[in-house]
């Protein structure tokens, strides 16, 4: 059967005004599939209020979750887990001495520590380097940032049980019930107002 020229004409001329007007739709808008395809942001709860400054892309879920009873090392090689700082807020730290944005923010969570010496906040870095030799580096790193004691995963799981779900820094923040209320990926200034604003609201939380 032979197709005239007219008829293929024809049906090239359909299939260009439907791509024409696809394209003409994308246009006008141009984030009709984008916003389909993309889910929901995750509620915030009212401590996104202090998401500025140096802590601007700080995380704060409205739904809350118990921190995981995964098991690190004290200094002297005890077991130990978030859970054991329950009725305390605490700013849990995951560093390395591979992580240089770990090193540079140190000095600040040493000034934090200082600042509440005496209260119920609780700084914790927790290394994680996999070496004896690391960690002895380690060591000694953390033994000029007075008061800040040393705990240690050498397995480096515990950056994955927490929300950061592996990135170095990790900061997160537990309040006295041992729940997440607040995590950071990346180097801030734990010192600065900011910080200092969101630390003291949960401090000023009712003891359950």
């Amino acid at each position: 059967m032979k197709i005239s020229r007219a008829m293929i004409g024809a049906v090239a001329g359909v299939l260009l005004v439907g791509v024409i007007g696809g394209a003409a739709l994308l246009y006008a808008k141009p984030g009709l599939f984008d916003k389909a395809a993309e889910p929901a942001p995750p509620a915030r709860s009212e401590l996104a209020r202090f998401a500025t400054g140096s802590i601007a892309r700080l995380e704060t879920p409205a739904a809350l979750e118990t921190a995981p009873a995964y098991v690190f090392k004290t200094r002297e090689g005890a077991d130990a887990r978030l859970s054991d700082f329950r009725g305390k807020v605490v700013v849990v730290n995951l560093w390395a001495m591979w992580c240089a944005p770990c090193r540079t923010e140190m000095p600040t969570l040493a000034r934090l520590a200082e600042l509440y010496e005496g209260t119920d906040l609780i700084v914790l870095p927790i290394n994680v380097d996999k070496s004896e030799d690391e960690l002895a580096d380690a060591r000694s790193f953390i033994d000029v940032h007075e008061p800040l004691p040393l705990y240690s995963d050498m397995k480096f799981q515990l950056p994955f049980e927490l929300p950061g779900r592996g990135k170095m820094p990790q900061t997160v923040l537990l309040d006295r019930q041992g729940r997440i209320r607040a995590h950071f990926s990346g180097e801030a200034d734990w010192s600065s107002p900011e910080a200092r604003a969101l630390i003291d609201a949960l401090l000023a939380e009712p003891v359950a």
